[in-house]
């Protein structure tokens, strides 16, 4: 096994000035001389962790810790690919007398985030598009978008502001109604589908122009188009380290924390010291200057993630992650599935094989 001190030097990815080092992951069998290095579960289980550091509706930032790259990227890959919500897919017009043309006007419509009853909305089934099919209560919710612009009889004279002088010259994501069909008014009783966020502007109109719209809603995936992806950004950064390696003192020290994002050195008693590496952007600046040369040492810890998620508004952003755990589950346990299909299938095929061979010997 090798030292603690060994291990943590192996885990860093150095950054210097102008280049990056130890980039390639080494924690596999074969690579060091006496060392297996197979992946073991309970181990995973006694080291890995995951830490909230902020966990609001719209964005959560956490840290997985002690996880392997690919997987951190599944986890990013998912959130933004494969957890299904619903958007608009079909926009009927029947009057548009605006100055935004139809297909435009549906494209703002088709990424307007939508919410309502999750459990309501995890429960209704997948629309297939095919000749012929119909949408149902099961896989369709159908809204409704009228409205007409009007001069305001009693508007100010000589007033140039359009809230005073009409009615409804704006449309927003507000004045998107819900029209239930059959079993829908009693299952979205409690929380009916809307716009997650009602104050999104999606046309101008003045008196004589009108909208008359009806859309319908399906379940889809962000791999599928955009407008269905549940995030608006899910990142994920490497845990910033930073190794003072000899003392910075004085003016020098006040130099050297300028060098960083507040907060992330601070000069005590005359000497710096690093805070909160995690705050830092690792901008390399520190690495220009000719004084602070040989007296520190950047990194990033290659087995700490810390993720970012901002939601679109249609699930909670610890949610969004929680599903996207749920769909890997999925995938390993139908990968595993298929696997053993396979062997199995393997399996019969040597087994008639081995009567053959005989007859053909006997045969000879």
């Amino acid at each position: 096994m090798p030292s603690a001190a060994a291990d943590s030097r192996r885990n860093i990815v150095g950054v210097n000035a102008e280049t990056v080092t130890n980039v390639t992951s080494t924690d596999f069998p074969g690579h060091w001389p006496g060392e297996e290095a197979a992946w073991d579960l309970p181990q995973f289980r006694r080291t890995f962790r995951v830490d909230f550091h902020r966990n609001a509706p719209l964005h959560a930032e956490f840290d997985l810790v002690h996880l392997d790259a690919s997987v951190a990227n599944a986890f990013r890959r998912i959130m933004m690919a494969e957890v299904a919500t619903f958007a608009i897919e079909y926009v009927y017009v029947l009057n548009n007398t605006s100055v935004i043309q139809d297909e435009v006007l549906a494209h703002r419509l088709g990424l307007v985030p939508l919410c309502g009853d999750r459990e309501q909305l995890k429960r209704m089934k997948w629309f297939r598009k095919a000749p012929g099919v119909e949408p149902t209560v099961e896989d369709t919710l159908v809204f409704d978008l009228t409205m007409a612009c009007e001069r305001r009889p009693d508007a100010p004279r000589g007033s140039t502001n359009p809230d005073e002088l009409y009615v409804n010259h704006s449309v927003y994501a507000r004045d998107i109604k819900f029209v239930p069909a059959g079993t829908q008014e009693a299952r979205f009783a409690a929380d009916p589908p809307r716009a997650a966020n009602p104050d999104i502007l999606l046309a101008k109109m003045r008196p004589g122009q009108e909208l008359a719209l009806q859309l319908h809603a399906i379940k889809g995936f962000g791999k599928d188009h955009a407008k269905f992806s549940p995030v608006a950004t899910a990142s994920y950064r490497l845990l910033p380290d930073i190794q003072i390696l000899e003392p910075i003192r004085g003016k020098a020290a006040e130099r050297f924390a300028a060098c960083f994002p507040a907060g992330v050195v601070a000069v005590e008693d005359g000497e710096a010291r690093v805070a909160n590496a995690r705050n830092d952007t690792v901008s390399r600046e520190v690495l220009r200057h000719e004084e602070f040369r040989g007296k520190v040492k950047l990194g990033r810890v290659r087995d700490h993630f810390i993720f970012s998620v901002e939601s679109s508004g249609q699930l909670d952003a610890d949610e969004i992650f929680l599903e996207a755990v749920g769909v890997l589950q999925a995938k390993c346990a139908r990968m595993k599935r298929h696997t053993l299909m396979m062997l199995q299938l393997q399996e019969e095929e040597a087994e008639r094989a081995v009567p053959e061979a005989g007859v053909d010997a006997m045969e000879e």
